[in-house]
Order: structure tokens, then C-alpha cells, then sequence
């Protein structure tokens, strides 16, 4: 399976901006899975009354980019529901079958748990033969909610990680995928956002083995997952089989 990334350096607050932007910068692109950045259409923003979707903007351009390209689009948005504030990351396939998961850990250095809300349930999506778990950002600080219990195959974490914290950001990266033998892609935006913050290239693609198999070409990070090979060095490294039993209250 070829997945690819798009490091794209999000407009504040402009959705139809970012939404055309994703078009022209994927115009020519091909793959099975695309991956777009954390709250892709607005930026890391905290002014969730203002930039959340009510009407599933978002999530209505994810299916109509899924279906004229016929392939799965994966990234989280801010969402108005029920009342309450959601980091969404939406996984759409390209029939327009759509799984989400709510970031569950909510970054309180920014304020973003005394805005939105977070998610209850650990949330894994089959495409192609590879099971998916989602996540977002702040997530990968959590290795006890991402452990791998036989359950998934590869991890996707969406991001807006500034700079001036990279160095966990892709020392993390690399640790999930060691410790769980999954699959660790990790996409980060690029540019500055409008609070001054910068975020430079950090996005990554692990094997289990910790090996970096990412390609980069200007904004787009491509790579292949093959389900054969990971089974194949599960089998030899038989590590989760030694694993911590437990569960996780919620």
C-alpha cells in the first residue's frame, strides 16, 4: 500500500483556502491513502466557536477529493456537535464510508481541554488489508493508550508539532512503532500559524524495526506498507507476546 503526506503550511482560519490548496497541491498525485495535517482547514486553532464545523464542511471535502480520486483520505478537523467541540480526525473511504476518532488527549499547554472535548474510544479502520489506528498530535505522548494488543498494523498520527519540540515529536515516532512492531507514520504541517508558532518538515514514516522508509519530494512524504514484510518480522521478533496485560478506564 503507497501512502503520502502532505506537509502543508495551513491559512489561518481559511478553510476554502486550504481546501483549494489541498487540490492543486494533490492534483497530480496518486496513492491508496492521503494524509492531511491536524485541523487541516483552519490551523491548531482554540477560537473553536468560531472555526468548527457545523455544517461537516471538512468532512464533505474529504469525500468529494476521496471520490474523485478514488482513494482514502485521512485528517482531523475541528467539529461543533451536540453542543460540544470535537478535534475530529476523520478516515473516508472513497465509497464515502467514514470512521472517526476524537482526539483523546487534549493539549493543555495550549488550552485546548478547557475548549474541546475529548474522545472516548480507542478507534482502529481496516483499508486495503492494513488496520489502522488514529491519532492525533498529542497522542504519541500516550504509549499506554496506543499499545498494540495484536489489534492494528500501522499507527497515523496527524500534527500540528511546533519546532521548538521536534526532537520528541520524531524520537517518539520512531519508539511507537519499536515498541508496538507496527507501522508509524507521523505527518506534521509546515510553515507558521497565527500565533507566531513555527513548525519545520518533521514528517516520518517507521518500520517496526524503527527503520525511517519515508520519500520526500518537496510537500509530499510518500511511503509503502507492506503487510507481508511486517507479518514476516513479527513472526521472527515475536516481542507483544511478552507484553503487559491491562486495561485502560476511560
Amino acid at each position: 500500500m503507497k501512502i503520502k503526506g502532505l506537509n502543508l503550511d495551513i491559512v489561518w482560519k481559511d478553510k476554502n483556502e486550504n481546501f483549494r490548496l489541498i487540490e492543486e497541491e494533490l492534483n497530480d498525485q496518486e496513492a491508496d491513502l492521503f494524509l492531511l495535517p491536524e485541523m487541516f482547514s483552519t490551523g491548531f486553532c482554540m477560537d473553536a466557536s468560531e472555526v468548527s464545523d457545523r455544517n461537516e464542511e471538512a468532512l464533505e471535502f474529504l469525500k468529494k477529493i476521496s471520490k474523485q480520486k478514488n482513494t482514502a483520505f485521512c485528517g482531523s478537523a475541528p467539529v461543533a456537535e451536540n453542543g460540544n467541540f470535537y478535534n475530529r480526525m476523520y478516515f473516508v473511504k472513497p465509497d464515502s464510508t467514514v470512521v472517526f476518532y476524537d482526539k483523546r488527549h487534549l493539549f493543555s499547554f495550549s488550552g485546548e481541554d478547557k475548549v474541546y472535548t475529548p474522545g472516548k474510544e480507542r478507534v482502529i479502520v481496516e483499508y486495503k488489508g492494513i488496520r489502522f489506528f488514529l491519532q492525533v498530535c498529542y497522542d504519541l505522548r500516550f504509549p499506554v493508550f496506543a499499545r498494540n494488543n495484536d489489534d492494528y498494523d500501522a499507527i497515523l498520527y496527524v500534527a500540528n508539532w511546533p519546532d521548538k519540540r521536534v526532537g520528541a515529536w520524531e524520537h517518539l515516532l520512531k519508539a511507537r512503532a519499536i515498541e508496538n512492531l507496527s507501522y508509524v507514520f507521523g505527518l506534521n504541517r509546515i510553515g507558521t500559524d497565527g500565533n507566531n508558532l513555527f513548525y519545520q518538515e518533521s514528517s516520518h514514516c517507521f518500520f517496526a524495526d524503527g527503520k525511517e522508509i519515508a520519500q520526500k519530494d518537496k510537500n509530499i512524504v510518500s511511503a509503502e506498507l507492506s503487510i507481508d514484510e511486517l507479518v514476516d518480522f513479527r513472526k521472527h521478533f515475536q516481542f507483544l507476546n511478552d507484553r503487559d496485560h491491562f486495561s485502560i478506564q476511560i
